[in-house]
């Protein structure tokens, strides 16, 4: 007792207060000395209170009783408290241990910012950088005031609470922001081609890859069946691609079809030449050999099977007539498409319903009135195949794409879409190297050239065909584990398509991807020349069939107009009830028993995962209590 007198003697006693406002233990300070403050109990955390502890006011942290006392002297008129503590070693718990209750404010200066801060990351604190100089130095050298000091511009203000966290992830999808490009879904020379097609058109990765897509179903679709089910289906795709005016698209679908168009001005050359030759033979004919001549010789038909600027109906026309039984409608002005008069007029509906029924079955039917000046015996066509491949302008496709019809008949559900970045600004005209490198010397693209001349015109030897002769399609087969595979996929494509769920207002569409993953996988097989498609296949198509789905989930809120996805509502919901609490905390069994009806059960462990996933949200056990913790970026102070 002697000791304890001897140790205390001539000092004065300073009360110590824990965030309760609740004497706790006694400190002995020694006025005007540098002596180490006795404090009595040391594992309490607790302080010197200069002011009252109360909400309404700025609590502030000071190491140090000296510069506390100083610090009030300035700050009185201020409505601030201040938290004091009388030894350094036990500052950053005494911080922690208040800021449990109140707002806690902590001073430090730029150099000593991430020693100071980091401790509190997380916690209820405003750390206050003031650049070079203390607070203090800035009230009794700088004549300036605490509210000035804030609005320095080497005054920097950090929420440590907010710190600890994240940003949170959108959880809509950012139109702004395209989906990249998945380039692994291609292997050897064709993922070579699509690079180099990007870099001599100087377009995004997606175009490129759309004009290939586009070029192989063109080839494709005229050999083989891809395989789905306990059957069999076109190869034929539907690909849309966005791109402005000037962007490249003329540029990229040059070289990717280079050896299509030219097959096809060969073949027209030869038409030409055939129609000269019958014309010939039959002028000077007369009566019954005209008409046998005629019976034995029709008139050549227009080989052409590739258009880029007609409308549907004289396509649909030529099959029915049995012109042709393959073509594509490969433009890179989609206007003329779906501004023309089929898509825009009465006929619009049938149009669709028609494309889609050849898209998914090859069959076209055309009955026509026998009065009209069109009249035909001829109303269907089977085992037809057509292509489109569509490029065009934000402004052309924003409104297809939201058109109630086109996706109410189910073509944009057919539809692979790319929306990729606008290259134009970024691109380079003035390299030397790239003006003296051409496509045309590039050897890649030459064996691309090659193999596509080789598939346009197989040696007939090569040429399916049934017992009479007649052209048949190989029905592409799976290969070991291939079934397995594709179910597999599309069981978990069906999982998406539920309630609260990625795809729940994209059904239609969801269902179409296992059909387009099987085409792309068969013409992949096709352009190597495999009659089987492999596990390797349908990974790698499923990458282009959903690098698809997020652009169309991007490109529209697949959601109804104006409404929020569960996982937004469930966030919002969290932030208004968290709002005002500090630290934005609320017990998981309050937010079970009080979250939207619809938001509730089952459904909310799920949306709760997302949103931890997403940076909204924390979920942290406190004993036997589950919390919540939410992301204090979210909470906007009103």
């Amino acid at each position: 007792m002697i000791q304890v007198r001897e140790l205390t003697e001539n000092t004065i006693g300073l009360v110590l207060n824990n965030n309760q406002d609740q004497p706790v233990t006694l400190a002995s300070v020694t006025p005007n000395s540098t002596q180490k403050p006795i404090i009595i109990d040391r594992m309490q955390p607790s302080a010197f209170i200069i002011g009252t502890l109360d909400s309404s006011k700025e609590i502030i942290a000071i190491d140090n009783l000296n510069d506390a006392v100083t610090l009030a002297y300035y700050l009185m008129a201020d409505n601030v408290t201040l938290l004091v503590s009388l030894d350094k070693l036990l500052f950053n718990g005494i911080v922690s241990h208040f800021a449990e209750a109140y707002p806690v404010t902590i001073f430090t200066t730029l150099d000593e910012k991430d020693k100071a801060c980091h401790p509190f990351k997380g916690a209820n604190v405003k750390g206050v950088i003031t650049g070079a100089r203390t607070l203090l130095e800035h009230l009794e050298y700088g004549e300036l005031s605490y509210r000035e000091i804030l609005t320095l511009d080497d005054t920097t203000i950090l929420d440590l609470q907010a710190e600890i966290w994240g940003e949170p992830e959108p959880l809509a999808n950012d139109p702004s922001k395209p989906t990249p490009y998945p380039i692994n879904a291609f292997t050897g020379l064709l993922r070579r081609v699509i690079e180099l097609v990007a870099y001599y058109a100087q377009v995004p990765l997606a175009m490129a890859g759309q004009c290939v897509l586009g070029a192989l179903a063109h080839m494709g679709q005229r050999f083989i069946d891809a395989p789905m089910g306990h059957g069999h289906m076109p190869a034929s795709l539907i690909l849309i691609t966005e791109g402005e005016s000037g962007s490249g698209k003329t540029q990229a679908m040059g070289l990717t079809h280079f050896k299509i168009k030219e097959y096809e001005r060969q073949q027209y050359a030869s038409y030409l030449d055939d129609v000269a030759a019958w014309e010939s033979d039959k002028a000077s004919l007369k009566g019954k050999e005209l008409s046998e001549f005629l019976d034995d010789n029709p008139k050549p038909y227009n080989p052409k099977t590739m258009f880029d600027d007609a409308t549907i109906e004289p396509i649909l026309d030529r099959f029915v007539a049995g012109e042709m039984s393959n073509a594509s409608l490969s433009t890179d002005e989609a206007g003329q498409y779906f501004n023309g008069h089929t898509m825009t007029g009465d006929t619009a509906g049938s149009a669709l319903s028609a494309i889609t029924k050849l898209y998914s079955d090859g069959e076209v039917s055309r009955l026509r009135s026998q009065k009209s000046a069109y009249a035909t015996p001829q109303t269907d066509a089977h085992n037809v195949r057509m292509t489109l491949l569509l490029q065009g302008q934000r402004i052309i496709l924003e409104k297809a794409l939201t058109d109630p019809l086109m996706n109410g008949q189910g073509f944009l559900a057919r539809a692979l879409i790319a929306c990729p970045e606008d290259l134009r600004g970024h691109r380079v005209w003035d390299d030397e190297k790239r003006r003296n490198d051409s496509p045309y010397d590039n050897p890649d693209l030459i064996a691309y050239w090659s193999r596509c001349q080789s598939l346009l015109d197989p040696l007939p030897a090569h040429l399916p065909n049934d017992s009479t002769g007649t052209p048949q399609r190989i029905k592409n087969a799976m290969g070991r584990g291939c079934r397995a595979d594709l179910y597999k996929h599309m069981q978990t494509i069906e999982n998406r398509q539920a309630q609260g769920q990625a795809l729940e207002y994209l059904k239609a569409y969801a269902s179409r991807m296992a059909e387009n993953a099987s085409r792309i996988a068969s013409l992949m097989a096709f352009f190597e020349g495999r009659k089987e498609i492999t596990t390797d296949d349908i990974a790698r198509a499923f990458m282009l069939v959903e690098y698809s789905t997020s652009e169309r989930l991007r490109y529209l809120d697949a959601t109804p107009t104006g409404e929020q996805n569960d996982s937004e509502k469930l966030s919002s919901w969290l932030v208004d009830k968290a709002r005002g609490k500090k630290p934005p905390i609320l017990n998981k069994s309050f937010v079970s028993q009080n979250a939207p009806n619809a938001l509730r059960g089952k459904k909310l462990n799920g949306l709760l995962d997302d949103l931890e996933s997403m940076g909204h949200i924390r979920l942290e056990n406190d004993g036997r209590r589950r919390l919540v913790l939410i992301n204090p970026k979210l909470i906007i102070d009103e």
